[in-house]
């Protein structure tokens, strides 16, 4: 555990946190105009394709700061027939930093409304977010059985899903491309993602991505570690037993530019579901790194 960082984090004045953001009532909604809004999305006009369907969602937003005034919210679908894919787009507008994120949802799924505020806060810093429908329809519901769920999560067509992920990352390739932008990536992922962005990296070998943010990543493969050739970086508590710290620290000790941070006393989905003030705190403090992670690998010139 050497090598590790482990966060204890001491009492803050004051919190930015997706907890006390839940305690605050939203805002009246505004309409999001597809031929005004979403054609702006990149910073300057997209070159739509007639395969693609596009859905545009009317959304509340709480408006935070001047940064977050001009995030679009959009529902699409990629592809055409049984080979497309439900996704949910958050852009930038006005702090556009001309990057890609494909965010990798827990077990709950891309509509779950906990990852779209984290979606919606990553976009707050500038970035275009891409959460993909990994389970096609089909994502654990939280008022089924435990008993359930061995079923359920074996009935995951893995391959499809890292299909789906690979479609949704040549998606946003093609229209950054369309927009003569930047053509830089990064990936980040909880839970379920978490462990599913192991096997993305693996087999990308930095193709697309650029860099890699795991949060408490489940039922990973430690076998493909040594194949990720870009930054990664871990985060999880320590009191989680479905992400174990030694697992984690064997992908540390096995993958190249990778860097693993422990939170004491924190357990599973703190940092995206944090459920006391404590986990709040050390929410905000993960999403810091992270977001210092994103710009040392996507913005930084050195």
């Amino acid at each position: 555990m050497e090598s590790a960082l482990v966060c204890s984090t001491a009492p803050r004045t004051t919190t930015s946190s997706l907890l006390k953001r839940r305690e605050t009532p939203l805002d009246a909604p505004f309409h999001l105009s597809f031929s005004r809004n979403y054609e702006k999305c990149w910073g300057i006009s997209l070159s739509f394709r007639k395969t693609k369907k596009y859905k545009v969602f009317n959304c509340n937003v709480k408006v935070e700061d001047e940064a977050c005034e001009l995030v679009n919210r959009v529902e699409l679908s990629i592809g055409d027939g049984v080979d497309s894919i439900d996704a949910y787009l958050c852009n930038a507008v006005k702090n556009n930093n001309g990057t890609g994120i494909l965010l990798l949802s827990d077990i709950f799924g891309f509509e779950d409304s906990f990852t779209r505020d984290f979606a919606y806060r990553v976009a707050c810093n500038g970035y275009n977010v891409l959460v993909p429908d990994m389970f096609r329809g089909n994502p654990w519901r939280k008022d089924e059985s435990k008993a359930l769920f061995e079923q359920w999560i074996g009935s995951v067509d893995k391959q499809q899903v890292v299909r789906d992920i690979f479609t949704s990352t040549k998606w946003m390739a093609n229209e950054f491309v369309a927009a003569g932008i930047s053509r830089k990536f990064g990936v980040i992922g909880f839970c379920f993602g978490g462990g599913l962005l192991i096997d993305i990296l693996a087999q990308d070998q930095g193709s697309e991505f650029d860099v890699g943010i795991s949060f408490y990543g489940t039922r990973i493969d430690l076998s493909v570690a040594s194949k990720i050739e870009v930054p990664l970086l871990l985060i999880a508590g320590d009191n989680d037993p479905l992400c174990p710290v030694d697992v984690l620290k064997e992908v540390e000790n096995n993958a190249n530019g990778c860097k693993m941070v422990v939170f004491e006393g924190r357990g599973h989905g703190f940092a995206h579901r944090p459920q006391s003030l404590e986990d709040d705190k050390d929410a905000e403090e993960a999403f810091l790194m992270m977001r210092n992670w994103l710009h040392d690998g996507l913005l930084s010139e050195n």
